[in-house]
C-alpha cells in the first residue's frame, strides 16, 4: 500500500522508541501512529498557548 505521505527519518534514543511502543501497544495503535498522535496534540497545545501557525499555501 503506497501512500502520498511525505516520509521523514527520526532519530531518537532506544529507550525512547520502546517507551514509545510500549504505549501504542497499550492503545492498540502502531509506534508510527502513536507517535503522529503525540506531534498531534503537542502542535495542537502550542497552538492553543500562541494562536495557529500560518503556512503559505
Amino acid at each position: 500500500m503506497s501512500s502520498d505521505l511525505p516520509r521523514y527519518t527520526l532519530r531518537i534514543p532506544q529507550t525512547y522508541l520502546d517507551k514509545i511502543k510500549y504505549i501504542a501497544e497499550e492503545n492498540g495503535r502502531s509506534a508510527n501512529k502513536e507517535i503522529e498522535l503525540m506531534i498531534k496534540e503537542r502542535i495542537k497545545e502550542y497552538e492553543t498557548a500562541n494562536g495557529e501557525i500560518s503556512l503559505p499555501e
